[in-house]
């Protein structure tokens, strides 16, 4: 019996390709660097050695303890403004983005619209809008906003149509208008959804707006950051704003969980009643 052949796979052949040039180009990179006759070994004992000093010897130096809080909690509201803007938006957007609320026609409007916005990095975004406003805080509000409402938009209308399509003929059938289907059902039914995106998004923006308070003058702990390490060279002062951070996303990370836990509890209550 004669064996089949199979058929030719394009996106597998374009996968294999592409890694493969990848993995060329990574090896050619490597072997015409220039490591400045610094060895790999050498390299290695440098970094751990600035490693230790960052983390071990961290201090202030150009900066008080008042400031760098003070700089740490610009970052965090850069990054909680632009996540409630981008949220309150996006809750719009996204059902009108979702073909069980609104259909196949403005579903894929909506959804092609915001594709093209994500497809844009948020500090090109930042830039384009600096372009008007100028550099600084109103730019990357309005940059890091615009990147967020097509990035929940596209979180939330998924969200949205999960949802049990029976529940929401019932709701039809009973003469529901198509406001009361969305406050009633949908938004409620998708809470938790909406609660975990949105706090992934804010942590999202929490990092770009360490970015752009370097790269768009919008200041906070990131334009600390930038001037230890690349005016005063400081890594030890490197270090102590990075503990910074990682306190504040920390402190992110557990606010997140325990209301998506309290919503939880909430929910179940709720489904007993």
């Amino acid at each position: 019996m004669p064996l089949k052949k199979k058929p030719f796979d394009f996106s597998g052949f374009i996968m294999k390709s592409t890694l493969l040039i990848i993995a060329v180009l990574t090896i050619y990179t490597l072997m015409s660097m220039d490591s400045k006759n610094v060895s790999f070994v050498e390299g290695v004992q440098k970094t751990v050695s600035n490693f230790g000093s960052m983390f071990g010897e961290s201090h202030f130096k150009h900066l008080t303890f008042i400031n760098a809080a003070y700089s740490a909690l610009i970052t965090v509201g850069l990054g909680v403004i632009t996540t409630l803007i981008g949220a309150v938006i996006a809750l719009g957007t996204g059902l009108l983005a979702a073909r069980n609320i609104t259909g196949g026609t403005v579903s894929q409007a909506v959804k092609a619209i915001m594709a093209v916005i994500r497809a844009v990095p948020t500090i090109l975004w930042v830039l384009i809008f600096a372009v008007s406003s100028g550099l600084g805080s109103v730019a990357a509000v309005i940059g890091m906003t615009f990147h967020t409402v097509s990035y929940l938009t596209k979180a939330y209308a998924e969200s949205f149509e999960e949802l049990d399509p029976g529940m929401l003929e019932a709701l039809k059938g009973t003469g529901a208008s198509r406001l009361q289907i969305v406050f009633q059902a949908v938004l409620p039914s998708s809470l938790t959804y909406i609660l975990s995106w949105t706090f992934l998004r804010l942590e999202i923006n929490f990092s770009n707006a360490l970015a752009m308070g370097a790269a768009a003058g919008a200041g906070g702990i990131g334009y600390d950051m930038y001037m230890a390490s690349s005016l005063y060279f400081d890594i030890r002062e490197m270090g102590t704003l990075t503990y910074f951070i990682l306190f504040f996303a920390i402190s992110v990370e557990l606010v997140s969980t325990k209301l998506k836990k309290y919503l939880k509890i909430g929910d179940m209550k709720f489904k007993q009643i």
